[in-house]
């Protein structure tokens, strides 16, 4: 019989006694709850970090403007979290936010991944209408670094196990703590940590080979390679109502669940996009341009344009001309 083999590991918080001792600060910390550094926190902000911090560069190689493009990042990551919680606490939590209405407002207790998507994409979304600007070239640079991203994110949940699914003896179940001894389950946080990295990997490979990939590939692929993913683990999460806790169903599926059909819908959408624009003859590439990004890149994805490497120039005189992607 299988027996889980995966130990249960918790990253130890890191204290910060000695502000305790520092004027001002000292003697407003409260002695009960000493400050410390968080395993969870701390993964979260360095994903985010990360993320930006490539995408920036993305934005930079496709000669994009990067003070508009980490304004951009703001909105988004901002918008991302508000609509992480808020999600998380209507679909997941509902009748606390029932009982307790001002748990919506609770930012920082609960999150769901989906609801990040959607409030990213909210946020998106007012930019441009705040800006009166395309957004589709930039939100492309902001997914061919997001999988990077995610895995931190996602190792932050692994490192406090906040994401336990069904009871089970496999060999790739955890092993919880269980009174005296220990009990097997699947950790939802941890395994999507694992199948993220080969992602990120890919995603930072094609980035830098020729020819250049056409707006929405990344959109397209990180859409249409999370959903089915997400969609086959959570048939691992326990049921709501279980001695162990669990999520809700609607239909039978979690809310996740249904998300996923539109992300995979949304996926498809952007791959037929960048495949229509990436097509000889042009025309066709044309009407995906957005108002205003042409403008931020003028010639970005053509061979020689400004900023582009002298390298990068003698690859392309080698190889056959491609289409510029649309913008």
């Amino acid at each position: 019989m299988a027996e889980p083999l995966i130990p249960y590991i918790q990253l130890p918080e890191i204290p910060l006694s000695f502000l305790e001792h520092l004027p001002w600060i000292g003697e407003r910390l409260d002695p009960n709850h000493p400050p410390s550094i968080k395993p969870f926190g701390t993964l979260v902000a360095l994903g985010v970090y990360i993320g930006s911090v490539i995408a920036v560069r993305h934005a930079r190689q496709r000669s994009m403007d990067e003070k508009k493009m980490n304004e951009f990042i703001f909105w988004v990551v901002g918008a991302g979290f508000i609509g992480g919680h808020l999600l998380d606490a209507i679909f997941y939590h509902p009748q606390r936010v029932m009982s307790d209405p001002l748990y919506l407002f609770a930012l920082w207790d609960g999150l769901s991944s989906f609801g990040g998507f959607v409030g990213a994409l909210c946020g998106g979304l007012a930019w441009r209408i705040f800006r009166g600007q395309g957004i589709l070239a930039m939100a492309d640079v902001i997914a061919s670094a997001f999988p990077a991203a995610w895995v931190f994110g996602r190792a932050g949940c692994a490192s406090v196990h906040d994401h336990p699914g069904r009871i089970s003896d496999a060999w790739f179940a955890v092993q919880y703590p269980y009174g005296p001894g220990t009990i097997g389950r699947f950790d939802l946080g941890l395994y999507e940590c694992l199948l993220t990295i080969p992602l990120a990997i890919a995603f930072a490979i094609l980035w830098h080979r020729k020819p250049i990939r056409p707006v929405g590939f990344y959109l397209g692929v990180m859409c249409a390679s999370y959903a089915p993913v997400r969609f086959a683990l959570d048939f691992l999460r326990e049921h709501e109502g279980t001695i162990n806790g669990g999520d809700p169903r609607y239909a039978g599926l979690t809310p996740a669940q249904w998300a996923c059909f539109g992300l995979l819908g949304l996926g498809l959408y952007f791959l037929r996009m960048a495949n229509w624009g990436s097509t000889p003859g042009g025309a066709s590439g044309g009407a995906l341009v957005e108002a205003g990004e042409a403008s931020e890149a003028p010639g970005a994805l053509e061979p020689g344009a400004p900023g582009s490497s002298d390298d990068d120039r003698a690859a392309d005189a080698e190889e056959p001309a491609t289409p510029a992607a649309p913008r």
